[in-house]
């Protein structure tokens, strides 16, 4: 197929795509990823008021340092105040894959940082546990993603009666450039959807060369909860950049893709997950380039080609630390906050 077939069809997709009714937007929960504030160092009980400020209905504590520990009375502190608030509580952790480049042994198995988290969301009262199997690099190093997938799902079988009999469900996210939407899909259906389900995120399907609207098509029947940010996507000398942005300012047609996800996953969460970054650039054009996707069907790589092909260059954001870095990040959140929440009509 020439890459003038390809952009056609990734064209054509794109015009397809069916985008909802107005009024859609509001069938969601508006919710907040804690990783968007994770320069702030604040208490969980700062993060929790914050979001009450803002209006705010789901705050995910993604990771264990923004709920400052599992003890049991910390997460029954943070579990009654969230409740004060009327605030609904979701917790996570990173890799359950013992064989990912992040996984972190010396947490314990993945079996039993899973069983803790378990334990841990009953308590502060959380429905689910997000997770990821791991990143980028685990398309590329020495063992094979497949292997990746079938050790994250046996870890997910070994955990499931302890899961099911607590009524939680594992939520894996698409982590990082680590899997499409067909591998998320081929995860969550073999390890049992019965009790595992998707966090999906829309910013992450660009590092895997991949049209987010493609991702919440293929996962929106196993959505649990989300991560929502916009991206910059244009075509460079090095192959396709990829830069996440602030709500709205985007060219991935966020407006749309959250329509299709309050049609397709009304009730579940919508929560912003804001990383404001420079390029990183996909050279598509360089062989080595698809050794970590030899399996990408041309269809869908159409799609991504044809995103590229809208948009314009954008200037990285400038390298800050310390102080201004730790401000530019609440900015760049309440710019989205509020974007985010004239369009839902909040």
């Amino acid at each position: 197929m020439t890459r003038r077939a390809i952009l056609a069809a990734g064209a054509a997709a794109l015009a397809g795509r069916a985008i909802g009714t107005a009024d859609e937007p509001r069938k969601v929960k508006f919710g907040l990823d804690l990783f968007s504030l994770r320069s702030q160092g604040w208490t969980p009980i700062q993060y929790l008021d914050y979001a009450a400020k803002w209006g705010i209905q789901v705050v995910h504590f993604s990771e264990v340092r923004f709920l400052g520990g599992l003890e049991e009375q910390n997460l029954k502190t943070v579990r009654a105040h969230a409740e004060s608030l009327g605030i609904e509580v979701e917790i996570g952790m990173l890799s359950i894959c013992p064989t990912s480049t992040i996984f972190d042994k010396s947490k314990g198995t993945a079996e039993e940082q899973l069983t803790r988290m378990a334990v841990a969301a009953r308590t502060v009262g959380s429905r689910i546990v997000r997770c990821v199997l791991g990143t980028a690099a685990d398309r590329t190093s020495a063992i094979p993603l497949e292997q990746n997938i079938e050790n994250t799902v046996q870890v997910l079988h070994n955990v499931r009666s302890r899961f099911l009999d607590a009524g939680l469900k594992v939520a894996i996210e698409n982590h990082a450039g680590d899997m499409q939407a067909r591998e998320v899909k081929m995860l969550i259906e073999e390890a049992g959807k019965d009790f595992v389900g998707s966090c999906l995120d829309s910013g992450n399907p660009l590092w895997t060369i991949e049209d987010p609207h493609l991702t919440l098509d293929t996962l929106a029947p196993y959505v649990l909860t989300s991560h929502v940010r916009d991206t910059n996507i244009w075509n460079a000398p090095q192959g396709v950049a990829v830069a996440w942005t602030r709500m709205g300012e985007g060219n991935i047609g966020i407006e749309d893709y959250i329509r299709e996800f309050a049609a397709k996953c009304p009730g579940r969460p919508l929560s912003l997950e804001i990383i404001v970054t420079g390029p990183r650039y996909f050279n598509y054009r360089d062989p080595k380039f698809w050794e970590a996707y030899r399996k990408d069907p041309a269809w869908e790589f159409a799609r991504f080609l044809a995103l590229a092909d809208r948009g314009k260059p954008r200037e990285a954001p400038p390298k800050l630390t310390g102080e201004a870095a730790a401000a530019q990040e609440l900015a760049d959140v309440e710019a989205s906050i509020r974007w985010t929440k004239s369009f839902l009509g909040y």
